[in-house]
């Protein structure tokens, strides 16, 4: 993380004729090295002494001299922003673009990218506990409607009685301190958000058949859903040649990134382009998990019993 200092493009005071180039200081690093520098850039940008920034800002003056000339080791955080401001800049705290989370940032005195990210704001900053107290920042918090979200519930089977006889009262949050799973829940979380659904077509794909596929923003293959049409009048013999329908072959979903929505989101684009052709009824043979998943998707148990069948090289 990084404080970043830049002037304002305009603002009372500040004059910007002078010959010093007008980005050379925007995203400079500000930390106990630089502080000093950016401060004297600013007082020259906004042509003010050290007397008359001090005026402005209602910081003395000999604490200003020891910020810019590197004295002050360790300076407050509401004095930089008052001398800062003062001077036309203002502070940004932020992340610097393309820095993945846990890295320790630039070394002192290197300039930072002029492209700052702001901070996301702690999304259980309003949960907390039974004393009121906040739950830790660098966890994920969620919170307990039943059983099943408590960790410390969902081994021992009680979630499947009624309230009324829980051994224990649940708490109103709960977090996971292991940090594996807490990546790999943030992991499953970015997934959910970027990954994107788009069909197939080329020569990959014969006519007839349908290939929706889910990708990650790199690329990655987190899940694809193929089908393909028929003709009833093929089939029966009866009915129009140009009825189609359209029979599911499969819904496959990386391991890793089940119970995302993912499937779900292929069945939908599959019915949106059925929507689009004019096709009204789709096909799809089922077991396990997967007659839970098209049930939820809008498909409806038949009456017939389609024959499973098995083919056991010899």
């Amino acid at each position: 993380m990084v404080i970043h200092s830049f002037i304002h493009r305009s603002g009372a005071g500040v004059d910007y004729g002078g010959a010093v180039d007008e980005h050379r200081f925007v995203g400079e690093l500000v930390d106990t090295v630089e502080l000093g520098r950016a401060l004297r850039a600013l007082r020259r940008r906004a042509d003010l002494s050290q007397r008359e920034l001090a005026q402005r800002s209602g910081v003395p003056q000999a604490t200003l001299a020891r910020i810019e000339s590197g004295r002050a080791r360790d300076p407050r955080f509401r004095t930089v922003e008052r001398l800062v401001r003062a001077a036309g800049g203002d502070l940004a705290i932020g992340v610097r673009a393309g820095e993945k989370p846990g890295a320790s940032g630039a070394a002192p005195g290197v300039a930072a990218p002029a492209e700052v990210l702001p901070v996301s704001a702690v999304p259980h900053d309003e949960l907390r506990d039974e004393a009121g107290r906040r739950y830790p920042a660098h966890l994920d918090v969620w919170e307990v409607r039943e059983p099943r979200d408590w960790p410390g519930a969902w081994w021992a089977d009680w979630y499947k009685l009624p309230p009324e006889r829980y051994p224990l009262p649940l708490p109103p949050a709960t977090y996971e301190r292991n940090r594996r799973y807490r990546d790999n829940r943030r992991r499953r979380e970015t997934v959910r958000r970027t990954v994107r659904i788009r069909r197939v077509t080329g020569a990959d794909v014969p006519p007839t058949g349908w290939r929706f596929v889910a990708e990650l923003p790199d690329g990655e293959l987190a899940g694809e859903l193929r089908a393909h049409e028929r003709n009833p009048h093929l089939m029966y013999g009866h009915g129009r040649e140009s009825e189609r329908e359209m029979v599911l072959d499969g819904i496959l979903v990386a391991f890793s990134y089940r119970r995302l929505g993912i499937g779900r989101r292929l069945v939908e684009a599959l019915v949106g382009g059925m929507r689009d052709q004019g096709i009204v009824t789709a096909h799809a043979v089922a077991d396990g998990p997967g007659i839970d998943l098209l049930l939820a998707c809008g498909f409806r148990l038949e009456a017939s019993r389609p024959a499973a069948l098995r083919f056991n090289r010899a």
